[in-house]
């Protein structure tokens, strides 16, 4: 009797190889320069399943791109899922998963970070760290006269560079070792340690 899942099992396998193969090759060449003939070769199959689940590879690419946010945001709500306040100083490396994110897509942010003329965008990225700070926590307390919005940016911008540090360095360090220097140096530089949790 023929398994129901089964087709699903294969589309998502016959995908995640495109997506494999096509990072891979970007990590050697630009994207434009990609043909959907080298890439099905590199992903082990053939260009009629490539069209049967893609028009162009920047369907592949952008599905790619929907993939990661998706995922980064479900790792940066980690530390503060099921909480009503988020307490900097109270806040346990375990729980971070951003490097976790990162370590699983780590031939995105090689791309992204590594490759001169990457097809996917920085700015990007950051911006949403910056909505998920803003649309996700507010602060608690006193605002000591600091804007929200130039805040976010900063936090943003600052995580951002603590990924490129260390994709730059080959990720030489665990993500654990990562998650555990983010939480020092959150505790460090915290002008404002506790937050009000508010996803909708």
């Amino acid at each position: 009797m023929e398994n129901f899942f089964e087709p699903d099992r294969r589309t998502l396998q016959s995908k995640a190889a495109f997506k494999d193969a096509l990072l891979r090759l970007m990590l050697q060449k630009s994207f434009d320069a990609v043909t959907v003939t080298e890439l099905s070769a590199s992903a082990g199959l053939n260009r009629g399943t490539f069209y049967k689940h893609y028009r162009e590879t920047a369907d592949l690419l952008s599905e790619i791109e929907s993939d990661v946010e998706n995922d980064l945001v479900a790792a940066f709500r980690e530390p503060y899922r099921d909480r009503d306040i988020l307490a900097v100083r109270e806040m346990s490396a375990s729980a971070i998963g951003i490097f976790d994110h990162v370590l699983r897509y780590r031939n995105f942010y090689t791309c992204l970070i590594r490759r001169e003329k990457a097809a996917f965008s920085r700015d990007r990225i950051c911006h949403l760290f910056k909505r998920q700070l803003l649309s996700d926590l507010s602060t608690c307390g006193p605002s000591a006269n600091i804007d929200d919005e130039l805040l976010a940016g900063y936090r943003a911008h600052a995580s951002f560079g603590l990924i490129v540090e260390w994709v730059n360095s080959d990720f030489k360090y665990s993500s654990a070792y990562m998650a555990e220097q983010l939480v020092r140096i959150l505790i460090a530089s915290g002008e404002r340690d506790e937050y009000r949790v508010h996803i909708g």
